[in-house]
C-alpha cells in the first residue's frame, strides 16, 4: 500500500523532469513510467492520458512551490529583497538542473506552454493559470516597492506581467546558450526593468 501511495507523485515528478529536460512531444508514457518506476497499468489508474498527467504535474509543481513563494514574498520581507530572493530561487533551480543533466533546464511552464499552446487547450489553460499565480506574487512586491518610494508609481499588474516575461526570456536564453551566468545576472535587469535600479544603487553607496 505504501508503494502505491507514492506512485502518483513519482509519475508527476517524472513528467516534470522529463518534459523539462526534453519536450512534451518526445516523452512517451512508457518513458515516464520507467523513470518513475511505475507500471503502465498504474499510470492509467491515475491519469487518462499524457495530457492529463501534464496538467496534473503542473498543478502539483505549482502547489509544491507555494510555501516557498509565500516565504519569499512575505510582507515582512522588504519588497525589493523579495524580487532578489525570487531571482536567487531561479538560479538555484537552474543550477540544480544543470548539475544533474549538464544542461540548463529553463522554465517548464514556458517550455511546455510554447510547445503545446496551439495543440492542447487544457495544457494552455493550466500554464496560463500557473503564470498568473506567479504574476500576483510579483505584483505584490512591485506595489509595496512603489508605495515605499523605491520605484515610480506604475500599473502594477502590467509591470508584473512585464517582469514575468523578462524572467521567462532570461530562462529561455540560458537554456538556448546552456549558460547559467545568464540567470545569475537576471537580478540587475529585473530591478532596472521596474525602475528600482537607482534606489538599489543609492542604498549600496
Amino acid at each position: 500500500m505504501g508503494r502505491t501511495s507514492t506512485a502518483r507523485k513519482r509519475l508527476l515528478d517524472a513528467a516534470i523532469e522529463l518534459m523539462t529536460e526534453t519536450s512534451y512531444a518526445t516523452v512517451t508514457v512508457d518513458a515516464i513510467c520507467e523513470h518513475a518506476g511505475v507500471k503502465k497499468g498504474s499510470f492509467y489508474h491515475f491519469f487518462s492520458s499524457k495530457s492529463d498527467l501534464a496538467v496534473s504535474a503542473l498543478e502539483a509543481d505549482t502547489q509544491e512551490r507555494r510555501a516557498r513563494l509565500d516565504s519569499i514574498f512575505s510582507p515582512t520581507v522588504p519588497p525589493l529583497q523579495r524580487i532578489r530572493n525570487y531571482c536567487a530561487l531561479f538560479y538555484e533551480k537552474q543550477k540544480e538542473g544543470f548539475s544533474r543533466t549538464g544542461h540548463v533546464p529553463g522554465c517548464p511552464l514556458f517550455s511546455l506552454g510554447t510547445e503545446m499552446c496551439r495543440q492542447d487547450p487544457q495544457i494552455r489553460a493550466k500554464v496560463q493559470e500557473c503564470l498568473e499565480i506567479r504574476a500576483k506574487y510579483l505584483a505584490s512586491a512591485i506595489r509595496d516597492a512603489a508605495d515605499e518610494g523605491l520605484m515610480p508609481k506604475t500599473d502594477t499588474d502590467l509591470k508584473a506581467k512585464s517582469l514575468l516575461a523578462y524572467f521567462e526570456g532570461v530562462l529561455t536564453q540560458a537554456r538556448i546558450h546552456n549558460d547559467l551566468s545568464v540567470v545569475r545576472e537576471m537580478e540587475h535587469g529585473a530591478l532596472e526593468l521596474i525602475g528600482a535600479g537607482r534606489a538599489v544603487a543609492v542604498a549600496a553607496a
